[in-house]
């Protein structure tokens, strides 16, 4: 199939062509040219969105362990050009994460549902002094068994895990588990020399840079500046509720390439205002604010990727900056970019046509129209 006459997004830039592709990519760019199956007329080709961390959306929940609950929230995220997700689970005692896991395993993409490109462990080997919505009842110490567990469950699709390296037996569990899959930092109160022995040890991520953790102050600079200095890839929620807008400006100009945009949505994702469960806690969503009822403490966020991507772009991020960390720089992130990520020859035909006002005109996933 062949589509001519787009912006098609290469290397960072858009350039006039199209795309010529079966289930992978044959060619794009100035050199696909003349009669195609569809004109895009101008409109952005761009590669499909990839969220690496996403819980929950359309009053379904990775952590449920309902394997069919995968489907509705797959074709949810496909509706909306993310063609390829890593369902995230929240922290809970491990018979609960095993069920979890079997069920995201179990996943049967439908036709018009996104793929799953890994299993995002949040938790549970975080700190309870930065826990945020996450249920302090089912913290647990970094435990390599335990992960290794977990990880053979699901059959060896664990892509991330986040770990707070403060916590006993956190540096061991990062040498460890970062041979198997990413290692992020997050949900910590490490000091700067603590997460530079985790970045040492191999960490290689940050779990929503800003957002449970110490913020950057002057003489504590924390894990925001240890990453930085080691060059890890961060996450950053661009609702505008997580995250002031200039601080999405300078994030971005601070970790340019290595910036990962992400929804960290929740079921009430695509649903209305209302009262939602989340790791066995309530949350309620106000406006499309959601936190944990009766206090102020944000649960995760109400959106999907590509409405973070509109709004990181309304906070003055550049059109192309934003897409290259919704696409390529989370599937560098878990080591997926060989084959997803960007519009290059042999990758999966995973894309998305979007108008000048970042609508969504069509989504093509192993090289099949399913909007």
């Amino acid at each position: 199939m062949k589509i001519v006459n787009g912006k098609i997004f290469i290397d960072g830039h858009f350039i006039d062509g199209g795309i010529e592709f079966e289930e992978k990519i044959i060619e794009t760019g100035q050199g696909v040219i003349g009669n195609g199956d569809y004109d895009a007329e101008g409109d952005y080709i761009i590669p499909g969105l990839i969220d690496i961390h996403t819980h929950a959306a359309a009053c379904e929940d990775s952590s449920d362990g309902k394997p069919e609950a995968m489907a509705i929230m797959g074709r949810y995220y496909a509706a909306e050009g993310v063609t390829s997700w890593c369902p995230t689970t929240m922290t809970l005692k491990e018979p609960e994460l095993t069920k979890a896991v079997l069920a995201i395993a179990s996943y049967e993409r439908p036709n018009d549902g996104a793929k799953i490109a890994g299993i995002n462990l949040e938790g549970p080997f975080l700190s309870s002094v930065k826990k945020g919505a996450q249920n302090a009842d089912n913290l647990h110490e970094p435990d390599v068994q335990m992960f290794n567990r977990l990880n053979e469950a699901s059959g060896g699709i664990v892509k991330l895990v986040t770990v707070a390296p403060e916590e006993k037996g956190a540096i061991e569990f990062i040498e460890k588990v970062s041979k198997v899959c990413t290692v992020s930092i997050g949900h910590t109160a490490a000091d700067y020399e603590t997460a530079m022995a985790a970045f040492k040890a191999g960490a290689s991520h940050a779990t929503h840079l800003f957002n449970g953790m110490p913020g950057l102050l002057h003489r504590e600079p924390g894990v925001i500046a240890a990453a930085l200095d080691n060059n890890a890839s961060v996450e950053l929620i661009t609702d505008g509720l997580h995250i002031h807008p200039s601080v999405i400006r300078l994030t971005s100009k601070l970790f340019k390439d290595k910036l990962c945009l992400i929804s960290d949505s929740l079921r009430c994702a695509g649903m209305p205002d209302g009262e939602y469960e989340l790791g066995g806690q309530l949350v309620e969503m106000k406006n499309g604010k959601a936190c944990l009822k009766g206090t102020d403490t944000l649960a995760g966020s109400s959106i999907h990727l590509m409405e973070g991507l509109r709004r990181c772009v309304k906070y003055g991020v550049p059109l192309e900056t934003a897409i290259l960390a919704a696409t390529i720089a989370p599937a560098k992130a878990i080591k997926c970019d060989t084959e997803i990520g960007s519009l290059e020859k042999n990758k999966f035909a995973d894309f998305v046509i979007i108008d000048k006002d970042l609508n969504v005109k069509a989504v093509y996933i192993n090289g099949k129209n399913i909007r």
